[in-house]
């Protein structure tokens, strides 16, 4: 073998192993290999108490706030008929089933609480002609705007705030425990090679 110190090739990926082998004694092991173990599992019971409890303070605020939300909207919003201004545009299907769930913007005249009338523009079904009455939500200003969240909407909407905090603390964990394995793994790399500088000359033989 020519002189020089051979490049270090460490495995290129660790054989298969039994379970919890980080947790048994043997000459093998290092002491990297406990530290990864025990900060697996710090990581997994972190991660098992932690999620419930963002999961129950995020829901916990998003359902007061959607809760705050929905009575302001009931509130300031409320139904009212609304004469339409212009013709609105035909569906090019008539008929069909899209026809039906369809709707074009189109300017109309509301009343509000206060005895004004206005003009605003509202989502309607194909083909009403100018004149035609349709019932629409509307703001204390008279815009044109969507009906008050209901309780099914605010329990839904709380639920998915509760959910991704859950996800969120998941992610994070898995985030540590992934920079943690590789940061370990550089590490035995590097003693892997330190041990392989000391130890190649050993099986070198002079030219």
């Amino acid at each position: 073998m020519a002189g020089g110190t051979p490049v270090a090739q460490p495995p290129p990926g660790p054989p298969p192993r039994p379970l919890f082998w980080r947790w048994r004694s043997n000459p093998l092991r290092r002491r990297t290999d406990r530290v990864q173990a025990w900060l697996g599992l710090g990581v997994l019971i972190a991660v098992l108490a932690v999620a419930p409890v963002a999961a129950a303070l995020v829901g916990d605020a998003a359902h007061r706030h959607y809760q705050d939300l929905a009575r302001h909207q009931q509130q300031t919003r409320h139904l009212t008929d609304a004469t339409l201004v212009a013709d609105a545009p035909r569906h090019p299907e008539p008929g069909s089933d899209e026809e039906k769930k369809t709707r074009y913007p189109v300017e109309v005249r509301v009343v509000t609480r206060e005895g004004r009338t206005r003009v605003t523009r509202a989502e309607v079904t194909p083909g009403l002609t100018a004149g035609s009455t349709v019932r629409i939500w509307i703001t204390a200003e008279g815009e044109a705007t969507g009906a008050p969240l209901t309780g099914k909407e605010v329990r839904s909407r709380t639920a998915g705030w509760a959910l991704l905090a859950a996800i969120g603390v998941t992610l994070a964990g898995t985030a540590v425990h992934a920079v943690s394995r590789f940061v370990l793994r550089r590490r035995n790399l590097a003693r892997w090679d330190a041990a392989w500088a000391e130890t190649a000359p050993r099986w070198t033989t002079p030219t």
